[in-house]
């Protein structure tokens, strides 16, 4: 794909993140609830913002991921972002990742931008299995996959080294039956 595609649901606009939006971008992702689950120390700077957008650039470039920006329509800021990484084009996979601002939390935003995501991914990409990685602490992560239908598969003990410490992760995955596709 030569350019970004957007995805739209009833609330939301999924758009690629530019160097405009750092700023929204360093307003949540300097909070240490919205990071402490992603492997992260919270941003301290736009540059560590900009930074961020300039990954979510390089892995669309060698097309190894993809990461959009979500907006509320009715508002046009980025509140969060949702979209794939790893992705294995010979295995027909990918992980998918996700944030949301914590002002956004418990209104259905996540999974709304999650489910749009999943969908594009097994409609565009041609996925046979989506991937995500959870911590086991991180709860609320594993409720919102679960609901998009996808089974715990097992404990990956030690899997990352982040923020000076090894993390285990539970593998959920999704596979093309299990949406109905």
């Amino acid at each position: 794909m030569t350019t970004m595609p957007i995805i739209e649901t009833s609330r939301l606009l999924l758009r690629e993140v530019t160097n405009e939006d750092a700023s929204d971008m360093l307003r949540y992702l300097s909070d240490k609830d919205v990071v402490k689950h992603m492997g992260l120390e919270p941003f301290q700077s736009v540059e560590d913002a900009l930074d961020e957008i300039s990954w979510y650039q390089s892995i669309r470039k060698d097309e190894s991921g993809i990461r959009w920006g979500i907006t509320l329509k009715d508002a046009g800021k980025v509140i969060g972002s949702c979209g794939f990484l790893n992705r294995s084009t010979k295995n027909y996979r990918a992980e998918v990742g996700f944030e949301l601002s914590k002002e956004y939390w418990g209104r259905g935003i996540a999974g709304e931008a999650l489910e749009a995501v999943i969908k594009f991914g097994f409609d565009h990409y041609s996925f046979e299995r989506i991937e995500a990685l959870i911590e086991p602490a991180n709860v609320p992560s594993q409720k919102l996959v679960e609901k998009q239908r996808f089974k715990r598969e097992g404990l990956l003990r030690h899997y990352e080294y982040t923020c000076g410490k090894f993390d285990d992760l539970y593998m959920y995955s999704i596979l093309k039956d299990d949406w109905g596709c």
